[in-house]
């Protein structure tokens, strides 16, 4: 252990960065609770989002790294917010009509437009949860209603009203001057309508715990801060969680940077040191734009796993928190690729390499699983070019290029051809648009189809390789580059494609003679017909 701890202290891979900086947090003195708590906030106000797993991918990381590098126990909250106000209806989701009803009610409130649940609240955090579950996260789930209900938030509210005006201190000079007037840590839940309210507090009773606010009717309420007949503004009840909770380490978007200044500020107030914090950059759509819950734009857990598994998503998180990256549908390939290109690399690695390989921060561990002998971009261009409508035909290409391989002894691979059909029949197919070759591309390909016919079937794909770039030099292609796009746009009609030695090998050398025949018979076709 001593070892690996060592190994451990030396990598520079982010999540033992992160871990170091806890470690030096409790150099001095373990925590009196005898554990770090590392925790994770959710807003349920829309359906749970990849941002959201991601948060818990990547805090589960740092844990894993801290737990090699110190004996301190740790555990992992996932908090759920879901106390807070609804102020705006998604856009994603059905009845939203009804929805609009409910605005400003608590989010476990708010009704379930779904049907499933008592509430909307209820609906994502289960959704959240039962993606966690799948991922195999070993978390504890909090609901803010729960806490604040059941007056496990009580010690907290009354230290929070203690610190009134300097938490007022705090928080006034950020607010626009309108806002100042009006602006309290505390929004009561209304008797009346059970509504999160935003409206000036009149008194704060510190002795009775209470405080006095008017109704939008004009009528004067009082209400305890106890019990659940408050909810803080998101800032101060950041930071009330983290003071409740005794939270070491969270980590946050970029966007909330301000946001967690002065939470910082607030809990160190209250009387506890804030925890370490690590901003990451957000996830963009496919436009460039942040994704959001309310908006529903960029990818949702379900999306993604319908096209991949779950371990090219937890890559996906791993790579650059600190660099903003499109979440789409065209990263999908390149994760599945690069996962699968990790786990060839760790079969080499010593120990404290494999410490530095994204495989280990994954699973906590070098998984025993079977590397896919064959790429995912690999198996989406021949289903392509096969025009492969079910696993049945494509394991055929496959078992044809590796007598060895199955579905059965290889289901990591047999996922991956689920996925590629999937991806393929959405994404590519839809955009598939051949190119009609020039002559010089025209001849090319005639030249390419006879040195096919010619050629050893014992050939291999670096041969096949070879004779592609002969074709292409012989043909006065200049950068030879152009060559090999012709062939993708001609063939594939996409503007990309793989390795031709190793496709033409995995899908034959007379189906690959036959598809250029039907791909140069279609550019006469387009020929006569203009």
């Amino acid at each position: 252990m001593n070892k690996i701890r060592a190994m451990g202290e030396r990598s520079t891979a982010w999540p033992f960065l992160e871990a170091k900086r806890i470690v030096k947090r409790f150099e001095k003195k373990p925590p009196q609770k005898g554990f770090v708590v590392f925790q994770t906030g959710y807003g349920p106000s829309g359906l749970p989002h990849i941002g959201t797993f991601g948060e818990v991918m990547r805090t589960t990381m740092v844990k894993q790294a801290f737990e090699v590098l110190s004996d301190i126990p740790s555990k992992l909250i996932c908090f759920s917010d879901d106390m807070d106000g609804f102020r705006k209806v998604p856009t994603n989701v059905p009845n939203q009509k009804m929805l609009s009803e409910d605005l400003d009610l608590p989010l476990t409130k708010v009704r379930d437009p779904f049907g499933v649940y008592n509430s909307f609240g209820k609906y994502n955090n289960s959704k959240l949860c039962e993606f966690l579950d799948q991922f195999g996260f070993d978390y504890k789930f909090i609901s803010a209603t729960d806490y604040y209900c059941s007056g496990k938030f009580d010690e907290a509210l009354k230290r929070v009203a203690d610190c009134y005006d300097e938490i007022m201190g705090i928080m006034l000079p950020s607010l626009r001057s309108e806002r100042q007037g009006t602006y309290s840590p505390f929004l009561p839940i209304s008797p009346k309508t059970g509504k999160v309210l935003q409206v000036p507090i009149l008194d704060l009773n510190v002795k009775k715990n209470t405080i006095a606010y008017k109704e939008p009717d004009g009528e004067k309420i009082e209400v305890p801060i106890t019990g659940g007949g408050v909810k803080l503004q998101w800032k101060p009840d950041w930071a009330m969680r983290w003071f409740a909770l005794e939270v070491d380490y969270e980590m946050f978007g970029k966007d909330l940077i301000p946001s967690a200044e002065l939470a910082s500020k607030i809990c160190r107030n209250l009387g506890r040191p804030a925890p370490e914090l690590l901003n990451y950059e957000l996830f963009l759509d496919e436009g460039g734009q942040k994704i959001s819950k309310s908006k529903g734009n960029g990818l949702s857990i379900e999306q993604w796993l319908t096209y991949a598994d779950p371990k090219s998503l937890s890559l996906f998180m791993y790579q650059k928190p600190k660099t903003a990256k499109r979440l789409f549908f065209d990263v999908i390939p390149k994760m599945m690729d690069e996962y699968q290109q990790h786990l060839k690399k760790s079969r080499t690695q010593d120990s404290e390499s494999l410490l530095s390989n994204p495989i280990w921060h994954i699973h906590g561990k070098a998984p025993e699983e079977l590397e896919m002998p064959i790429s995912f971009s690999m198996l989406l261009n021949l289903v392509s070019a096969s025009g492969a409508e079910n696993k049945e035909t494509l394991w055929g290409f496959i078992q044809k290029y590796s007598e060895s391989v199955n579905p059965r002894d290889n289901n990591n691979l047999d996922l991956a051809v689920g996925y590629a059909l999937k991806y393929y029949d959405d994404f590519i197919k839809p955009k598939k648009m051949f190119k009609t070759p020039t002559n010089q591309e025209f001849q090319a390909l005639l030249d390419l189809k006879h040195r096919l016919t010619s050629l050893d079937k014992n050939s291999d794909s670096e041969t096949i390789q070879s004779l592609v770039f002969s074709v292409g030099k012989d043909n006065n292609f200049d950068p030879l580059r152009t060559w090999f796009l012709a062939i993708y746009e001609i063939l594939f009609g996409t503007p990309d494609g793989p390795r031709l030695g190793s496709f033409i090998s995995l899908y034959g050398v007379n189906e690959t003679i036959q598809l250029i025949d039907i791909s140069l018979d279609r550019s006469k076709n387009a020929n006569f017909e203009s």
